[in-house]
């Protein structure tokens, strides 16, 4: 029965189901060969999104749409652009740096991409920088969208893995700042390599200025997560807070959204949200075929009696996160690998927290692997350049975030993680 699972999920794939509807019917589809009541189907559905915690999802996906479509990220491009413009290639920095700011804001790594984009690809034309390679490093960027809390990626892995969103979103932190220096640390070898010019001239005042004009934005990171971490709200409570703080600024302080524009975002949020629950509640069903079928305990006993050496176990599972990000877009890959993997490197002794960190930043990576690439997508379409020219741009990035992969993996105390 698991190779017709398995033959029926591959065969969907290369069919070019949409990845929801192939869980759930290669699921289906075992499960009534098996002569399992289909019952079972809508109960486990059911059950996979009956959780407290996923309400934060849906939320933090509309407050990240509402801080894009302002001026929250030009607010957040021009203090980081007061900070490090004045370097030589100093608006690559800037945008690692924008990136970093709107991922404290959004968790989504495409509206992180999207918002810092739209604000610094004029700006980068017009200094003489490279586009596509330009437009690579906005789409790197956007990787760290998923890692700096909030991020919707741990949310659902928390849920999965039974672990605290909390304790995961502080975790966050070290690897997402590590992921921002490796790349400005190859953004600024390129510049000097490409003599790209100095942007704006170092002032006091007018860091001072962009800090001010910035500071609504910049306080949404401390609201939240100043509230999950003190104790005032949950994640799932932060989340609505979260919103109604975007509406707040945007409505009333910056005014650059109107109620019709609002609308529009409810209703591209609602559908991003209903995409991702739907992968969530078939997943649920495929997870459970799996774990009452025993599979992940005997793909872990495999996987041990090949190696016992957990650096090599650990090396084999980034393989297979990276591969499976290359073709599963990162919501759907988290829930398909988590319970499959999770078994696995517990018994090497693996704390849950550090793997959901690992399989996260993993996952991230896929997002600029093609074919299902979707911050470069985003690059693409915000900058009108061809998807290939990006692609062959993205390689030095996407070689300094494995590196950063395989810190977070073996090296993990110096990024402040229990190995």
């Amino acid at each position: 029965m698991t190779a017709l699972l398995f033959a029926c999920f591959l065969g969907f794939m290369l069919l070019g189901v949409p990845i929801a509807l192939t869980i759930g019917a290669s699921a289906m589809i075992a499960l009534t060969a098996q002569g399992t009541p289909l019952m079972v189907v809508t109960q486990q559905m059911f059950q996979g999104i009956n959780s407290f915690a996923l309400v934060a999802v849906p939320m933090f996906i509309l407050a990240g749409d509402l801080m894009a479509q302002g001026k929250v990220s030009e607010k957040l491009v021009d203090f980081a652009d007061s900070l490090f413009g004045f370097l030589k290639g100093g608006l690559s920095i800037v945008s690692v740096l924008a990136g970093m700011f709107f991922a404290a804001i959004s968790g989504s790594g495409a509206a992180t991409t999207a918002a810092v984009g739209s604000s610094l690809v004029p700006e980068l034309r017009k200094k003489g920088y490279d586009p596509a390679s330009a437009a690579s490093l906005i789409a790197a960027s956007g990787t760290i969208g998923v890692v700096i809390p909030p991020s919707v990626p741990m949310i659902i892995y928390a849920v999965i893995a039974q672990q605290s969103v909390s304790q995961l979103f502080l975790s966050g932190f070290l690897p997402g700042l590590a992921m921002g220096v490796g790349l400005a640390t190859i953004s600024i070898v390129q510049a000097y390599r490409r003599n790209y010019p100095r942007g704006t001239a170092f002032s006091p005042a007018t860091i001072w200025r962009t800090l001010k004009s910035a500071s609504w934005g910049l306080m949404t990171p401390v609201i939240i997560l100043g509230g999950i971490f003190s104790g005032v709200f949950t994640p799932s409570e932060a989340a609505v807070v979260a919103v109604n703080y975007a509406l707040l600024v945007s409505l009333f302080v910056y005014r650059d959204l109107t109620l019709p524009d609002v609308y529009r975002i409810l209703i591209r949020s609602a559908v991003t949200t209903s995409v991702i629950m739907l992968v969530i509640a078939t997943s649920a069903v495929l997870s459970w075929t799996l774990s009452s079928w025993q599979v992940p305990g005997a793909i872990a006993s495999a996987v041990l009696s090949f190696s016992t050496d957990p650096y090599v176990i650990m090396l084999l599972v980034v393989g297979v996160i990276l591969l499976t990000g290359v073709f599963i877009e990162t919501a759907s890959a988290l829930i398909i690998l988590t319970p499959v993997l999770l078994p696995l490197v517990s018994r090497i002794g693996i704390d849950p927290i550090h793997f959901g960190l690992i399989i996260v930043v993993g996952l991230a990576i896929g997002m600029i692997t093609p074919p299902v690439a979707i911050n470069l997508y985003v690059a693409s379409s915000v900058t009108r350049l061809p998807l290939e020219r990006i692609t062959r741009a993205i390689i030095p990035y996407l070689l300094g975030l494995i590196v950063v992969l395989l810190l977070v993996v073996y090296v993990p105390i110096l990024l402040g993680l229990s190995g």
